[in-house]
């Protein structure tokens, strides 16, 4: 996963792209896991919300060269 992309002739590293990704994910995530109440059983908040971050954006990071997407 190597390059940049070019939106509107401006270059984006593929890793801005997949970290924006990544981030409304985990906010999905998060949201979820808050309307279930789990956040009660862990600790430290702000340190699961990271990892789960970082989980999610190395998740796409080695999914998307798999599935064949050119970023």
């Amino acid at each position: 996963m190597t390059g940049e992309i070019a939106l509107g002739g401006i270059y984006v590293p593929t890793l801005l792209l997949l970290a924006l990704v990544a981030l409304l994910l985990a906010w999905v995530v998060t949201r979820l896991i808050g309307a279930l109440g789990l956040y009660r059983f862990l600790a430290y908040r702000a340190a699961v919300d990271l990892s789960i971050f970082i989980l999610i954006l190395g998740g796409l990071a080695l999914l998307v060269p798999t599935l064949g997407i050119r970023l």
